[in-house]
């Protein structure tokens, strides 16, 4: 795992350490298959109509699906990608 430190030149930064995505991640792109639409809350009603100001807009997130039964005991798999997902604050194995 790689590690990320930064320069002192401020006093928030003299002993910041994160994870270097760049080593971790195995790919760009997700798996399209496990991909599904996720909807946020945009501020509307089940009508449409605003309702909460100053809500809404941004890129569209998707979200990973991923099984999460352990029932799968003494079958081999193998890790084919690490992927980033921006929902959880973990990476995603795609094992075959």
């Amino acid at each position: 795992m790689g590690i990320k430190t930064f320069r002192p030149t401020t006093p928030s930064l003299r002993f910041k350490t994160v994870v270097d995505y760049s080593l971790e991640i195995t790919t760009d792109k997700p798996y399209k298959p496990l991909l599904d639409r996720k909807n946020r809350i945009d501020g509307r009603d089940n009508y449409g109509h605003l309702t909460v100001w100053r809500r809404g807009g941004g890129n569209k997130k998707h979200y990973r699906v991923i099984d999460f039964r352990r029932d799968k005991v003494g079958i081999p798999g193998k890790v084919e990608t690490i992927e980033y997902d921006p929902n959880r604050p973990a990476f995603i194995p795609l094992s075959s």
